[in-house]
């Protein structure tokens, strides 16, 4: 749970840098933001959240 509140919170902060940037636009991050609430809602999910588990700990390895 720590995990993934602390990637949703990196998320958010990287597209509000990308968004004041101007590196992207606000459609095109309502396009990828309803892309990925469509992929959390299929069976590829749960593959998803543990290669994302698996990258953390990972990281918190090295």
């Amino acid at each position: 749970m720590a995990v993934s509140i602390s990637a949703a919170l990196l998320l958010g902060i990287i597209v509000v840098v990308l968004l004041k940037g101007g590196y992207v636009r606000v459609g095109s991050m309502l396009v990828c933001t309803l892309f990925g609430f469509t992929l959390a809602a299929t069976g590829l999910a749960p593959a998803i959240n543990t290669g994302l588990a698996s990258l953390a700990g990972l990281l918190s390895s090295l």
